[in-house]
């Protein structure tokens, strides 16, 4: 995102210093694995080399699920890779309108981005208040009404239903009726883990929505681990880039060969919806408390069951994730965490905002 809206270099985006990699004897290979062999305890790279391996780790994260009304054209684009960043920014100097489909976190990202481009924008979000898997109807009316005010045209309650261009988008058509011309269309209806390749190979491990694995994060194959978006861990997956560090450093213990079993904290997310931000912990779903500061977009929700309090959405306001986490282990009362939300707080006034 950040990359895209020219905030940050394309070497920003790695996680480490590249001298970090000598300095730990790590060999960085830039290619693509296409055949995985358990028995030899070999990969073959797609140039037709064969990497050996004693212990294999396989974390080739998400990519952006397809929508049923997709055509292969381009000007079609996701935002999830380095190669969705490629395809965006090359498209963005020749586009006079984009349709983004599909709310929640990566849509509106994409939609902020194509904003600081001034690129016009329709974003379609099929459900009829903002992001209801995560946020309140109030929540989302405060979501929305902030995306209107950068010049986004949001219909909310809309889908796409056609797609419309030869080699190239043209324009869409809504599930309303109405044809929108537009030369690039983002399709971000969420992720999926990236399995299909592991299908085709050799000896694919035990796969369902992502490589099935055991608390350690083996798989069926010997030797073989899985982490990060790719996996589900005993049921589990955790499509999340917080889920993915704490991830990674579990499975290296258990590839070290320390008897471990991975037990993740309760949920918790933070984002930004253009200006607005958001913090949630544990439950997001369910009868709580709202309370909303006047005269400001800012909210705050507890969420609670039989008087415990078991999660937490806050919105307009910075707060501090791990506060919230550990009150939601705890089994705290609602009553009492309302009492202390200033500890959870960065901003101290919405503190003092009663339930």
């Amino acid at each position: 995102m950040y990359a895209y809206m020219d905030i940050m270099q394309r070497r920003d985006l790695e996680p480490y210093e590249r001298k970090v990699f000598r300095e730990q004897r790590l060999t960085l290979r830039k290619d693509w694995v296409v055949d995985l062999d358990a028995g030899a305890r070999q990969v073959r790279m797609q140039g037709g080399a064969t990497l050996s391996y004693d212990k294999l780790l396989l974390a080739t994260g998400s990519r952006g699920r397809r929508a049923p009304w997709e055509r292969d054209l381009e000007g079609v684009v996701r935002f999830v890779s380095l190669q969705d960043l490629d395809a965006c920014e090359r498209l963005t100097p020749g586009t006079r309108r984009a349709v983004v489909a599909g709310g929640g976190l990566i849509g509106v990202e994409l939609v902020e981005c194509l904003v600081h481009h001034r690129v016009p924008v329709t974003f379609l979000v099929r459900e009829p208040s903002y992001w209801p898997a995560a946020l309140s109807p109030e929540e989302g009316e405060m979501v929305a009404a902030h995306i209107r005010a950068q010049g986004v045209d949001l219909r909310l309650g809309t889908e796409v239903a056609s797609m419309q261009g030869e080699g190239k988008v043209a324009g869409i058509t809504t599930t309303a009726g109405e044809a929108i011309a537009c030369q690039m269309v983002g399709v971000t209806i969420g992720v999926e883990p990236n399995v299909e390749w592991l299908r085709s190979v050799k000896t694919p491990p035990d796969l369902n929505r992502g490589v099935l694995t055991d608390p350690a994060f083996r798989t069926s194959l010997p030797d073989v681990f899985a982490a990060g978006d790719v996996a589900e861990v005993t049921g589990r997956i955790e499509p999340l880039w917080y889920a993915a560090k704490r991830q990674g450093e579990a499975v290296a213990r258990s590839i070290l060969g320390e008897r471990m079993e991975y037990a993740p904290p309760a949920y918790y997310n933070s984002a930004k919806f253009f200006h607005l931000e958001w913090t949630c912990a544990g439950e997001t779903k369910g009868p709580g408390r709202f309370r909303k500061l006047p005269g400001r977009e800012a909210s705050v929700r507890v969420i609670e069951r039989d008087g415990i309090a078991v999660g937490f959405s806050m919105l307009g306001t910075r707060w501090n994730h791990r506060v919230l986490v550990k009150w939601v282990e705890q089994r705290l009362r609602v009553d009492e965490v309302i009492g202390r939300l200033s500890e959870a707080q960065y901003d101290v006034e919405f503190g003092k905002v009663a339930l």
